[in-house]
């Protein structure tokens, strides 16, 4: 099958648009993906450990993006994952791993209640240094319980597709994830989000613990291996107790989604946010009328020319950022200090994130393998020409393109992994698509 292209993408690289300009077929798509591994546009450099820098760009050491995220980390190991490089996924599965086993008190003080769950800063930490697997001292917003539900899911993912071979410490550790969930009461629990910003109750958070929890579930009721390694006893144990959980999560995700947040704070309610796409995919935790509404919202709320806002009101990589914040500020914790960098922003100059297109094309060639249905196969080829036209002038990938006295560019965290890593995975799809 040739698929026409969407004529209205605005391309940065002249290179990719004179490359897909005449559609995407079993023919051009190899040579797409020749170009953008050639380039360097899909090179993921390891620190060495299997564990990836959030970027590596000019600006990684001032703007911390040296360090590792446990979500970017996620997202590249599932791309790897998905696209049979099956090693460099088991490898960040398995340094993220020994990362929370090396600090496991982060978990069983919580749970022990020998601190207070309330106390955010004594969370689980969920950005780190690498190289060394240590926690860094500097204050940042680490209760972030979507980044640890997507290693959840993704774990608990690989072991029932048995690209990891789980033994009792991984089991153990599976089972303080729950435990811990439970001492936090993660369906109401305000955390800082996928954003790292203001703490509020976030559907995202949830929809991704309810992921992870959903995947342990199937995993130990399927894997008997798995069952036999903690005990049959242990095992009915801890679906029972996960079982729990995944029912309060998913009552909480009902009252709340479509929406990011409906507390009554007008400072924490939010109704639209592009986090909330990752509960369709790669988390698939949402029905298909909810998915309908999250992204009928998105694109008609948060889609700009050159990308998708994370939300209205984002101020972070807002107009003229570098001429407004030193080169130390711009991406320091802003989680208590949020109003500070709203007041830089102008109404209508949030910058237009390059990791949500990617993700919308997927969705819609998901639909369309399943539907067969043209409207669904043309949304996928928009958003995938949208993700191809964010490639820069040096087909790199973005971060996001922000306003620079009247003209987006990108930023300064160019090229950024997460970015990289959502752009291979749409292609992937746009090939099942071709070959449908």
């Amino acid at each position: 099958m040739s698929l026409q292209r969407s004529p209205a993408t605005t391309f940065h690289s002249d290179i990719v648009a004179g490359l897909v300009r005449g559609g995407y077929s079993a023919e051009s798509l190899p040579r797409l993906r020749k170009l953008l591994l050639d380039s360097g546009a899909l090179h993921f450099r390891t620190i060495g450990n299997g564990l990836y820098p959030a970027a590596h760009s000019a600006s990684r050491e001032t703007s911390g993006y040296c360090n590792v995220w446990v979500r970017d980390n996620v997202f590249v190991a599932l791309a790897h994952f998905r696209n049979g490089a099956l090693a460099p996924a088991v490898a960040v599965v398995r340094s993220l791993a020994k990362f929370f086993n090396k600090h496991r008190s982060r978990f069983t003080n919580v749970i022990s209640g020998a601190v207070d769950p309330r106390d955010l800063g004594l969370r689980v930490n969920v950005r780190f240094d690498g190289v060394r697997l240590e926690e860094i001292s500097q204050n940042w917003a680490h209760a972030q319980n979507d980044a640890l539900g997507y290693f959840l899911w993704l774990f608990c993912k690989m072991a029932r597709a048995q690209a990891i071979a789980l033994d009792e410490r991984d089991l153990d550790l599976l089972g303080l994830f729950v435990a811990y969930f439970q001492a936090i009461r993660f369906w109401e629990d305000e955390d800082y989000g996928h954003w790292e910003e203001r703490a509020k109750i976030c559907a995202s958070s949830i929809g991704v613990v309810v992921g992870g929890i959903r995947q342990l579930v199937a995993l130990l009721e399927a894997d008997r291996a798995a069952r036999a390694v903690v005990g049959a006893g242990a095992a009915d144990k801890l679906i029972e107790d996960a079982g729990a959980l995944l029912a309060k999560g998913m009552v909480a995700l009902q009252e709340i989604l479509p929406a990011e947040c409906i507390q009554t704070d007008p400072k924490k309610r939010r109704m639209t946010d592009a986090a909330l796409l990752f509960l369709i995919y790669p988390v698939e935790v949402t029905d298909a009328a909810t998915a309908d509404a999250i992204i009928g919202n998105v694109i008609k709320n948060l889609m700009g020319e050159y990308g998708i806002r994370r939300y209205r009101g984002d101020s972070y990589w807002c107009g003229n950022y570098k001429a407004l914040l030193p080169p130390g500020d711009r991406s320091r914790d802003f989680s208590n200090d949020i109003e500070s960098r709203d007041a830089l922003l102008r109404e209508g100059e949030e910058a237009q994130w390059c990791i949500f297109d990617p993700i919308l094309s997927i969705i819609y060639g998901k639909r369309f393998i399943a539907s067969r249905a043209r409207a669904d196969l043309e949304r996928q080829i928009f958003h995938f020409d949208r993700s191809l036209g964010q490639v820069d002038s040096r087909l790199r990938c973005p971060e996001a393109y922000y306003l620079e006295n009247g003209i987006y560019v990108p930023n300064d965290n160019t090229p950024l992994f997460w970015t990289q890593a959502n752009l291979w995975l749409a292609l992937r799809q746009m090939d099942v698509s071709v070959s449908a």
